[in-house]
């Protein structure tokens, strides 16, 4: 009966191991594609913090210049800026959504906190 118990314990605690594997690798990946889409996010930030600077650049080169309208290189840096812009805060917007996917091991938490009572059940038999 002791070999019985004991081997069931075993049986059980391979597969919790198992199960944690599986679910920590499916967590990792949404983690990492969590992080990639924040990378991307970064970069189109750079990029926009680029952009809005070469259309100051170019508003300010006119306004202290002659005096004219701003250049058309200056709008369509604006442009550029807003078009990043907006790719940045989608990247964001969907890396918050995997990451928040992201759940570690809910099921291995949950048979692991039963096995208590699974041992205490298998006392009695």
């Amino acid at each position: 009966m002791v070999g019985t118990i004991t081997r069931d314990i075993s049986t059980l605690m391979r597969q919790e191991v198992e199960l944690a594997k599986v679910e920590l690798k499916q967590s990792a990946t949404q983690a990492g594609k969590g992080a990639g889409l924040f990378a991307g996010a970064g970069v189109a930030g750079n990029y926009v913090l680029l952009f809005l600077s070469l259309a100051l650049w170019w508003v300010l080169g006119a306004w202290i210049g002659d005096g004219d309208a701003v250049p058309a290189l200056g709008w369509s840096a604006l442009i550029v800026a807003i078009i990043w812009a907006v790719i940045a805060a989608v990247l964001a917007s969907m890396g918050r959504k995997e990451a928040k996917r992201a759940k570690g091991m809910p099921q291995t938490a949950d048979t692991v906190k039963k096995i208590p009572d699974a041992l205490k059940g298998q006392e009695h038999a």
